[in-house]
C-alpha cells in the first residue's frame, strides 16, 4: 500500500498515529502543524499527496477547540493538495454529548461538528465508540464506528474472573453493557442515576443482582469520574466484591484522578484514543492500544473491504 495511502496527524495524539503507521508498515506523513504568532493554527503538508487515499488521525479531545480546528485545517490543506479521498480518523469524537435538544434554546453540537468535518472536505469518517450511535446519521458521508469491546473482553478473558457481572452506569449504556456481558458470559446490571450537573451524578437504584459478584463497569467516556465513583460506592454498599471498569475514552478532566485514587476501584482499563498526560498517571489505570484495530480498519477501507466484518 505504500505510495497509494498516506497517514497524517495533528497534535492531539501523535503517538497513536505512529503506532497505527507501524502496524500499517508505512511512514507517518510529513506535515507541520504549528501556530502563528497570534495563536492561529498553521498547517503545511510537506509531501506529495496528489491522487492518494489519505487518512487524518486526530481525536477532538481536550483541548477540543484546538484539536478540532487542526483537523479541519489539515483536511482543507489535503483537499487543496488534490488528495483522491480524505478520511477523518477521530478515535474520540468530541462535542458528542449534545446530540439532541433536551432543553430549550440549546445547540446540537454533534451535528454542527459533523457538518464542519464534511464541509472541510472529508469524504468519510472513522471513529470509535460514539457517545450515541445516532450521531452517524448527522453525517452525509459514510461513517465507520469501531468498538473497543473485543479489546477489553480479550483482557478480561485472560484474567478468568469468576462470578462476573457487567454493569452499565446508566440506562443509555445498556446496549454496550449487554454486548460485554454476552461475550464474557456474565450477568447484567444497571445503575439508575439522576444527573445533578455535567460534573455530578446521583445514584438512585441498582437494577440487578450484584451481591458477591465481581463487577465490570463499562462506558464510553470517563470525564470527571463522578458517575464512575458514585456507582462504585453504590455497588459496594450492595455487597459487590472487586470492581473493575472498562472505559474507552480517558478524558480524565479534574478531579478525575483524585476521585479514582480515593475510590475502591481495583483497576480502570482505558484505550489510547486519548493520550493521558504525565500529570494524570495513576497506578490503577491500564491503557490498552487500539492501534492494531484502527490499522486493520484503515486497510479495509483502502481496499474497499467490509469494516463491519471486524465485529462478527
Amino acid at each position: 500500500m505504500n505510495g497509494e495511502i498516506a497517514v497524517f496527524c495533528g497534535n492531539a495524539n501523535p503517538k497513536l498515529a505512529e503506532d497505527i503507521c507501524q502496524n500499517l508498515r508505512i511512514p507517518l506523513g510529513q506535515s507541520i502543524v504549528s501556530r502563528f504568532s497570534d495563536g492561529e493554527i498553521k498547517v503545511k503538508i510537506e509531501e506529495n499527496v496528489r491522487g492518494k487515499d489519505v487518512f487524518v488521525i486526530q481525536s477532538t479531545c481536550p483541548p477540543s477547540n484546538d484539536n478540532l480546528m487542526e483537523l479541519l485545517i489539515l483536511i482543507d490543506a489535503l483537499k487543496r493538495a488534490s488528495a483522491r479521498r480524505i478520511t477523518a480518523v477521530t478515535p474520540h469524537y468530541g462535542y458528542a454529548r449534545q446530540d439532541r435538544k433536551d432543553q430549550p434554546r440549546v445547540p446540537i453540537t454533534a451535528k454542527l461538528v459533523a457538518d464542519l468535518i464534511a464541509t472541510a472536505g472529508a469524504n468519510r469518517l472513522l471513529t470509535m465508540d460514539l457517545h450515541a450511535e445516532q450521531i452517524q446519521g448527522f453525517f452525509n458521508i459514510p461513517v465507520d464506528n469501531l468498538y473497543a469491546v473485543n479489546i477489553f473482553v480479550k483482557y478480561f478473558s485472560k484474567m478468568k474472573i469468576t462470578d462476573l457481572c457487567v454493569v452499565s452506569p446508566d440506562v443509555g449504556g445498556i446496549k454496550m453493557a449487554r454486548a460485554y456481558a454476552k461475550r464474557l458470559g456474565a450477568e447484567l446490571a444497571i445503575v439508575d442515576k439522576r444527573r445533578v450537573s455535567d460534573k455530578e451524578a446521583e445514584v438512585m437504584h441498582i437494577i440487578g443482582k450484584v451481591r458477591d459478584k465481581n463487577i465490570v463497569i463499562v462506558d464510553d467516556v470517563v470525564s470527571t469520574a463522578g458517575t464512575l465513583t458514585e456507582g462504585i460506592i453504590a455497588l459496594k454498599e450492595r455487597g459487590a466484591r472487586d470492581v473493575y471498569a472498562a472505559i474507552t475514552h480517558p478524558v480524565l478532566a479534574e478531579p478525575a484522578i483524585e476521585r479514582i485514587n480515593g475510590s475502591k476501584l481495583k483497576e480502570l482499563l482505558v484505550t489510547d484514543t486519548i493520550a493521558i498526560d504525565k500529570d494524570k498517571k495513576c497506578d490503577r489505570i491500564n491503557v490498552l492500544s487500539v492501534a492494531p484495530l484502527f490499522a486493520e480498519a484503515i486497510t479495509r477501507i483502502h481496499r474497499e473491504e467490509s469494516v463491519s466484518a471486524l465485529f462478527v
